[in-house]
């Protein structure tokens, strides 16, 4: 029996954005050399966690195909997805769903809600009669936590930021979608709400078998939702694996500063540890060595001409420094 492949292989994924230039072309070097796989076995939930300008955004919509790659392959269920979104493109349009940051930029706000939800049934001919939609559309509302009394009728800006969050998961769970690409989906919502919108997405992998590609620059939230982490640097994987591994016994030190960074809720201790965010001018060059030696707090001489390799120190515990695996 042939093993299953997995849900979604990213293989040496590069993508460069090109800024101009007058003589010489200049590139935004956005992700370098990525490569991860979310398994096809059972659902999972991998998160992709990082700074603001990490290529976590660009790596969601690499996956979506909304841009092409400069460089590698995305592989869905073994399928190349550029060539799917080609050949079978409502195929994986259905298959693979997103949410995004902003829960109202998704609406059209002179339509009401049913609208929004109705265009998918009858793009995909999900229903046969208005009937069967309604109850598709019910069904959907009560699997996030929502009735049909309090949203069917209303327009975007009568729904809380959280209910319309919801609405636009329960439009992307009417396909019965494999992979759900999250991108930010509880940063602008309120600090008291952002629970309910995890514990919908736990119910989706735990009801529905749907895995989910979270991103986020919330550790506390990756660490609460996710299987899988994958940390970002500059556009290169710096530690990935078990969440827990990873965030409880961190080995990169840019990992282990971004969790010495995060604040602790007791007003007795104070919070005297900072952050050096990376500039935009880091991406613009390729760099031959570690992305973050310029910030890191013992960095060897190699680290700055020779990138380190992704090396597994731990069962599914992955890292890329030199003084670590001692490459």
């Amino acid at each position: 029996m042939s093993e299953k492949p997995p849900l979604l292989e990213v293989k040496n994924l590069t993508k460069r954005f090109l800024l101009g230039g007058i003589f010489k072309k200049r590139y935004l070097t956005a992700v370098e050399d990525i490569s991860f796989r979310i398994p096809g076995d059972k659902p999972n939930i991998t998160t992709l966690a990082g700074e603001s300008g990490s290529g976590k955004t660009t790596i969601a919509r690499l996956v979506l195909g909304l841009i092409s790659p400069t460089y590698g392959e995305i592989l869905y269920k073994g399928r190349n997805v550029q060539e799917m979104l080609k050949h079978h493109r409502l195929t994986y349009i259905k298959e693979v769903q997103a949410v995004f940051q902003d829960p109202y930029e998704v609406y059209n706000p002179f339509y009401t809600i049913d609208r929004f939800l109705k265009i998918p049934i009858k793009k995909f001919k999900l229903a046969k009669s208005e009937n069967d939609a309604r109850k598709l559309i019910e069904e959907v509302l009560e699997a996030v936590g929502l009735t049909s009394e309090r949203v069917l009728g209303k327009y975007p800006y009568q729904l809380s930021g959280g209910e319309a969050q919801r609405v636009a998961i329960a439009r992307a769970l009417l396909l019965r979608p494999t992979l759900l690409v999250a991108d930010e989906p509880v940063s602008m919502i309120d600090a008291s709400l952002r629970a309910e919108i995890l514990n919908v997405l736990l119910n989706l992998k735990k009801n529905y078998g749907m895995s989910i590609l979270f991103i986020t620059h919330d550790l506390s939230v990756a660490y609460y939702l996710s299987d899988n982490i994958i940390m970002l640097n500059l556009g290169r994987i710096t530690e990935m694996g078990d969440v827990k591994r990873v965030i409880n016994n961190p080995l990169h030190p840019y990992v282990q500063e971004l969790i010495k960074s995060i604040p602790i809720p007791n007003p007795e201790r104070r919070w005297n540890e900072k952050i050096n965010f990376s500039e935009l001018k880091e991406h613009i060059v390729v760099r031959r060595g570690c992305p973050f030696f310029e910030r890191c707090s013992h960095p060897m001489e190699k680290c700055k001409e020779i990138m380190p390799e992704l090396v597994e120190v731990e069962p599914n515990h992955w890292v890329a420094c030199h003084a670590i695996t001692k490459l």
